[in-house]
């Protein structure tokens, strides 16, 4: 029987949504998943959905919590508090390097995920696990995949699924999303 020995720099799950908190089933969900990673440090936004998740999920292990804000999620600006619907109007209603009203543009955003994912690369551990929000996966999802947009073809990102990068991959993430914000 042959066994994979893998080395991850990043593996990457949902902790929260911009509007919608995982249920609370979700972060036992991920604990269940990653319960056989031995993970040296993880990561998690200023948003206490995230931190939470990762408490949950790594219950009872030793496992040490860092913030890490260049993965908060997008700032929506005057936006904050709103319908997931008006967001979403305004969204498709603008250009992506145009800033949300008081907030950050989608493409200054994807920008800073690519810093994040390049901060994450130079970090001297070998396991992490990142808790953060579904746009900075699904931007390195298509970004490492080669795709010429941010949002497809991986759009959908579900709560508290494990998303796994190593070293190459999460570095051609960042090339990517830097490559299609450039144009």
């Amino acid at each position: 029987m042959n066994v994979i020995r893998l080395t991850l720099k990043l593996l990457l799950c949902v902790g929260a949504l911009a509007v919608l908190a995982p249920s609370a089933s979700s972060a036992p969900k991920l604990g269940v998943e990653v319960a056989n990673i031995g993970f040296d440090l993880c990561l998690h936004t200023r948003f206490s959905r995230t931190r939470e998740t990762a408490e949950i999920a790594l219950a009872g292990r030793h496992v040490p919590l860092m913030e890490e804000p260049l993965l908060d999620d997008i700032d929506v600006g005057d936006l904050e508090g709103e319908t997931l619907d008006a967001y979403r109007a305004w969204k498709h209603s603008h250009a992506r390097e145009l800033p949300f009203p008081g907030g950050e543009s989608l493409d200054e955003a994807a920008l800073r995920y690519a810093r994040a994912f390049r901060r994450l690369l130079k970090l001297p551990h070998d396991t992490v696990l990142v808790v953060t929000h579904e746009i900075p996966i699904r931007y390195a999802l298509n970004g490492a995949g080669g795709s010429d947009s941010l949002d497809g073809p991986a759009h959908e990102v579900e709560n508290a699924v494990a998303y796994l990068f190593d070293e190459e991959s999460l570095a051609r993430a960042a090339d990517g999303i830097e490559t299609i914000v450039a144009g």
